[in-house]
Formats: C-alpha cells, structure tokens, sequence
C-alpha cells in the first residue's frame, strides 16, 4: 500500500477543519439545552383527563375504581378541593387551560367544529401556554386531542407546539381500538393498539426523547369520553361488581389510563427526572350525562351545565420536594394554570396578553398571593346566550342563570336566576335568592359586566 504523507500544517488545518465541523454540528444543537440547564428549570407534563368527574379517582370514591397512581400522586401533591374548569365542555375548557383566558375572549367557544368551524378555533393572534414555554427554549409537545382549531394556521404546531402525535377532530376515533392519528401533520390509522395506551408510549418516547433538556409536554388524554371501549376482561371486573355496561367501561377506561400515568412516572424515575418534574392532572369538565350516572360526590349536573357537577373538577399539581403535600380549599380556576407555570418556570407573558387568570404560586410556596374575586362561566352551542347556562362565583355565592337546552338556543331565556352559598351548599339544593337579595344584586350587575367585556373582546380582532 502506497503510504500518504501529510505535512505539519496539513494536519493542522484537518484537525481544525474538524474542531469546527464537530462544533457546528453538536454546539448549535445544544445551545437550547446548555442554556436551560444553567438555569435548572422544571419539567412540565400537563396531563387532562376527558369527562373525568370528581368521584372518579379511588381515593374519592370508597374504591369504587381502581387509581392506585392517582391515589399516590394525590399524597405526594397539593390537591385543590376547589378547583374549576373554564367551561362545561371540552373545547372551550381546553382554549381557557392553554391560554389563561375565558373561552369567549378566545374565540373558541363550542364543540363542533364542522358545524361551526369559527366558533371552536383559538385566534391566531392570541398565544398558547406552549408559545410561552417555547419562547423559553423548552421543547414542547402534546400527545392526544388537540380540539381548538381545524385548519392549517390552528393546526398544534402552528400553536406553540414543536411536536404533535394525535387527533384535531375527535370524530377521527371511532373506537379506542380503531382510531386516526395526526402524527406532524400526517395522518395514520391505527386498527391494533389500544388509544389510550398508545398515548401513553408516545408520551414516554417524547420524555425519553428530550431528557436532557427542558421540556413541555401536555399528555391530553380522551378517556373516559365516548366511544366507550375498553378490554371485556376489565369491563367484566366491573360488572361483577354490580355496574351497568357503561359505568363498567367508564372505570375500566380510566384504570388503564391511571396505569398509563403510573409508566410515566416510573419512565421520569428511571431517567431521574422526577424531583425536577411539575405534574399536573385535572379533567376539562364532569362527567357526560349521556353515558348515565355514576358517583360524582353528589354535585348537582354534569358535563353540559354550569352546575358543580359540569366545571369542578379534580386538580393535583406536584412537585416532589418543592411543595409541601396537602389538601387546599382555596379555589383556583383553569385560567390560573399559566399565569402560575409563568411564576415558576420564568415565562415571558407580555402585559398586554389579557390574562383572565392570577397565579396559586404563593400557594405552593406558602408566600402570599392573588386570585381573581369573581370567576365566570357559560356555553351553549353556536353563538353565545349570555342569558342561559350561565353563573358567577364571588368568594362563597354563586349566582347562577339555570340551563335551557344542550342545543343552540331559540330565545333568550326566561329562567330565574338561582342562588346558593358553596361552601354551606356544594350540591346546589339551596335556592337562597329570597333570603340574600343584596348578594343577588351585585352578582348580578358583575355578571352582566363580565358578559358584556368578554362579548365585545370576542367580536373584536
């Protein structure tokens, strides 16, 4: 073999051309991650559950379910007995969560979205929690329902997301067992997983994937929603246990996605991630009334109403060895989720973002803090009624204007209004109107306030 000779300077000039080839390749990758990493910041894995009530979780229900890691994940985590959703439904609810603002100053109202396309979109001048996470050089992605915009610009990687495995239109899952999947913007049929395992897997490769960076991950799961379907073996648990068909289903649904929440956890732990890790679960309403009753602590309504049985939901947040475990009264509302992650993780959210919300930071960290002193809700279908299924709460009142229909209204409604005091009345059985007509008053003149602003936002650019 003939031999090379390669002088000096040659070899000087190789090694260099190298040293810069390895640099541009490795250190621009890693300049997102080296910076994050100097500032240590969090985690974020955000996991929703889908119509997922308040007496879903074991722990709350006598063990009428199966939530072994729902039920550890509440002792290890400030759990807020108060905690409400920003709407009875799912799209609105899901706008307010990834915005800090009510459903109608979103523009994302309402649920159907081929019926009413403009109506069930986020605007696209207004930024998600993931914009603001990105904006952070956090890698950010969501696993499972997207539900605030059909359409290219709303598409979830045009909303602050890096990276999108799931579903825009829940009409794309016919079956647990049979379902479409958006994955970056491709869409692929799946006949031989289980939904809401697959999410799982996915969400455990995109932690895998960006461990050693800062992360963002919203895990939207669509159990326990229709198409009801789970494995018969698990539902026939449940039946012999006296359920009906559909509760056993229900509650087979949410043990495999309990199961799933408790990989993920494990997968943190293995990677040692865990301490450094915000866990967030909650559900985006109550239960749905069509799949009939089942325990939900007796609130009044369910998914639909602006009843407690429609907007409160469980909500667990922790942070192992940041927060102190417990159980906490005060009462926090999906739009404080942002402003709160915002406090902690040093998100940039400019002044003139509109945000509906006030951060629970000081409650995690036992400083002090400000809430909002009234919250709001309403939904009906289509163009906004502000005189039905409509309520505000100011500290124990809630003044509420009573439901009409699940469908688009024909009038205004003629309902009275209703009174109750939650604290001494969490199941809304007291109509205390004629007793505390100072409070109804000036719920009412808020009320009418808060209607207003937040129709003109809506109908503004």
């Amino acid at each position: 073999m003939k031999e090379i000779k390669i002088s000096t300077l040659e070899s000087a000039k190789y090694i260099c051309f190298i040293a810069v080839t390895l640099f541009t390749i490795y250190g621009c990758n890693t300049k997102k991650t080296d910076a994050s990493k100097e500032e240590n910041l969090p985690n974020v894995i955000l996991i929703l559950a889908d119509d997922m009530g308040m007496g879903d979780i074991s722990k709350f229900n006598n063990g009428l379910t199966r939530t072994p890691n729902l039920d550890k994940l509440v002792e290890e985590s400030i759990y807020f007995n108060n905690a409400y959703s920003g709407a009875p439904v799912c799209a609105p609810a899901r706008a307010s969560l990834l915005t800090g603002q009510y459903p109608h100053r979103t523009g994302c109202l309402t649920l159907n979205m081929e019926r009413f396309p403009e109506l069930s979109r986020l605007k696209p001048e207004i930024n998600t929690i993931a914009d603001y996470f990105r904006d952070k050089r956090y890698a950010t992605g969501l696993i499972g329902k997207w539900h605030c915009g059909m359409g290219e610009d709303f598409h979830p990687l045009k909303r602050g997301f890096d990276e999108f495995e799931g579903f825009i239109n829940p009409s794309l899952v016919k079956s647990y067992f049979e379902y479409t999947l958006d994955i970056e913007g491709k869409t692929q049929l799946f006949n031989n997983k289980y939904l809401t395992t697959d999410l799982t897997d996915r969400a455990i490769s995109f932690i895998k994937r960006h461990r050693d960076e800062p992360f963002f991950l919203h895990l939207a799961h669509y159990a326990p929603h229709r198409p009801l379907s789970a494995p018969d073996s698990l539902i026939n648990y449940y039946k012999e246990k006296g359920f009906n068909k559909n509760s056993a289903t229900i509650y087979a649904m949410i043990e495999i996605m309990d199961k799933g929440i408790g990989l993920v956890i494990k997968e943190l732990e293995k990677l040692n991630l865990r301490k450094n890790t915000i866990i967030i679960f909650s559900s985006d309403n109550g239960p749905d009334p069509l799949t009939g009753n089942r325990f939900n602590q007796n609130f009044r309504g369910g998914k639909y109403t602006i009843y407690e049985g429609g907007i409160h939901v469980p909500f667990i947040f922790c942070w192992p060895e940041k927060i102190k475990p417990g159980f906490n009264n005060e009462l926090i509302h999906f739009t404080d989720v942002l402003p709160t992650l915002a406090d902690i993780c040093g998100l940039t959210v400019p002044d003139d973002a509109r945000l509906d919300g006030g951060s629970f930071y000081g409650i995690l960290s036992n400083q002090e803090y400000k809430l909002p002193s009234i919250r709001v809700w309403q939904w009906n279908r289509g163009v906004p009624y502000y005189a039905q299924n409509v309520a505000i709460r100011m500290g124990d009142w809630k003044l509420v204007r009573p439901p009409v229909s699940t469908d688009i209204p024909e009038e205004e409604s003629s309902q009275k209004f209703e009174l109750y005091n939650i604290s001494n009345d969490p199941n809304e059985e007291n109509n205390l109107i004629d007793q505390n007509f100072q409070e109804y008053s000036t719920l009412k003149v808020l009320l009418e306030q808060k209607c207003r602003e937040l129709e003109f936002d809506r109908l503004s650019k």
